[in-house]
């Protein structure tokens, strides 16, 4: 027989219901959603343009900020309602629709962020 630890943890309790296989908790109070919130990076934040997998439709999208997911997401409204259009926030990264890149550099710069355009 495995150990419990190997093999993922404990999943699921009758007491708690779904647990954390990592830290053990019950998934509503997890502590591993806590401690990799920010990601690391190199401190540039990197906008680029992008339409790989959107039927042709480009977005921008904003990556390398070290804000925690919260933080992210009311970035990200502040960026869609300053461009004016819509958008979203998926792992980490910040997709606003359509080409708005001098705009959003411009934004992020102003909030004094080291900012790069990349890509072509």
């Amino acid at each position: 027989m495995k150990p419990r630890s190997s093999s993922g943890g404990l999943v699921y309790s009758t007491d708690s219901g779904r647990m954390c296989p990592v830290c053990r908790q019950p998934v509503a109070q997890c502590l591993c959603k806590t401690r990799a919130a920010v990601p690391v990076g190199d401190g540039i934040v990197r906008v680029s343009r992008e339409t790989k997998g959107r039927g042709g439709k480009g977005v921008t999208l904003v990556k390398g900020v070290a804000l925690d997911a919260a933080a992210l997401t009311a970035l990200g409204k502040q960026l869609k309602a300053a461009c004016g259009t819509g958008g979203t926030v998926k792992d980490g990264v910040i997709e606003v629709q359509g080409d708005h890149c001098d705009k959003v550099i411009a934004l992020l710069r102003a909030q004094g962020m080291t900012v790069k355009r990349a890509g072509g």
